[in-house]
């Protein structure tokens, strides 16, 4: 069985717990960290249209790309460090929910977290990249509350009934 369990700040804890919970002792299990390029991409594009190509070490979009990847491997080690057992920490670059989707290829279930608006159930409790994510995913998908879930009164009323036209 392979796992492949997406790691992101706020709600990388409750995925790894979920991870502890419904994978078998022996399952392969994937922590997957994407680190989005379009902050230090942006910075790399300031700086050269600003001070020019002549100074790269000035450039502020390799600092950033340096404390991007120095977050995801702390956040990466804390995952692997609270899930207690082997795993492969794997950090990507690129559109976040298209790397989440190509990474599950071939997994037996990908786990993720709610990270919406969680004080009501329902659909916008899915970011726009988790909901990629869902309606894309090629395995099973365990999506997990990162807090206890909200009552089922939180689930907005159904539209009013409108009349059937002759």
């Amino acid at each position: 069985m392979a796992v492949v369990v997406w790691i992101v700040e706020g709600t990388w804890s409750t995925c790894v717990d979920a991870a502890r919970a419904h994978a078998p002792e022996g399952t392969e299990i994937v922590l997957l960290h994407v680190s989005p390029p379009d902050v230090p991409g942006a910075a790399h594009d300031a700086f050269a249209g600003l001070l020019g190509r002549g100074h790269p070490e000035r450039d502020p979009g390799t600092a950033l790309e340096h404390l991007a990847a120095a977050s995801a491997e702390e956040l990466l080690t804390h995952a692997a460090e609270r899930l207690g057992r082997p795993c492969t920490p794997v950090e990507r670059t690129g559109r976040v929910e298209r790397e989440v989707v190509a990474v599950a290829e071939g997994a037996d279930l990908l786990i993720l977290a709610r990270d919406g608006d969680r004080t009501h159930l329902g659909p916008r409790s899915l970011g726009p990249a988790s909901r990629f994510i869902v309606d894309h995913a090629p395995c099973p998908v365990l999506l997990v509350w990162p807090e206890t879930a909200p009552d089922v009164a939180s689930i907005p009323p159904p539209p009013p009934h409108l009349p059937h036209h002759p």
